[in-house]
């Protein structure tokens, strides 16, 4: 759990915790608890606590994107089909406020869908599985996978900095079974 700029075990969520919340697959950045605090000062996520919980991911994987982020320049992550992988991230159980502020950062709709995701099985630490799981997926080809000698690249497999300089062409899908969730206007 994120409160006042630090983290706390689980166990110190306030009671309740996942009631009127939804859990949300965080990879990349959104994974990081630095990026909790840097949505606070920028965006806005208020002071109520964010509730994150590491998971066990089967199927999909952190992939670098084909586009690059225009405020920094640097290849950010996207989501990815990835049959037979495993890898670790973070499900946040957000409050519908909170889903407002990572769609505003993710730029929802025109970079990045949130969709609920079917592709997989994501399991928390303490082995229940999560159902119903929302994630951001690629909206456009700048957030597609990028392919390198026709195959994406796990961010597990290659650092950031080095990832600011593979070469290759986006993906035509990111191949997720993933039922995007229309913007309410």
């Amino acid at each position: 759990m994120h409160r006042d700029g630090a983290g706390y075990a689980l166990g110190t969520a306030p009671g309740g915790w996942r009631t009127g919340r939804v859990p949300v697959l965080a990879y990349g950045s959104n994974a990081c608890p630095s990026k909790i605090t840097w949505l606070r000062e920028n965006l806005g996520l208020g002071a109520e606590p964010v509730v994150v919980a590491r998971a066990e991911c089967h199927g999909v994987a952190a992939v670098w994107a084909a586009g690059l982020r225009a405020r920094d320049g640097q290849r950010t992550a996207t989501l990815a089909a990835a049959p037979g992988v495993t890898e670790w991230h973070a499900v946040w159980f957000a409050t519908p406020e909170q889903v407002e502020v990572l769609d505003r950062c993710e730029g929802r709709g025109v970079r990045y869908d949130l969709a609920r995701l079917r592709t997989g099985r994501v399991r928390l630490e303490d082995g229940s599985v999560v159902e119903d799981v929302l994630t951001y997926v690629g909206a456009g080809p700048a957030r597609m996978p990028l392919l390198v000698d026709g195959a994406p690249v796990r961010t597990a497999d290659v650092a950031q900095h080095e990832a600011i300089r593979l070469e290759g062409t986006p993906a035509g899908t990111h191949g997720l079974d993933a039922e995007p969730i229309p913007l309410l206007q």
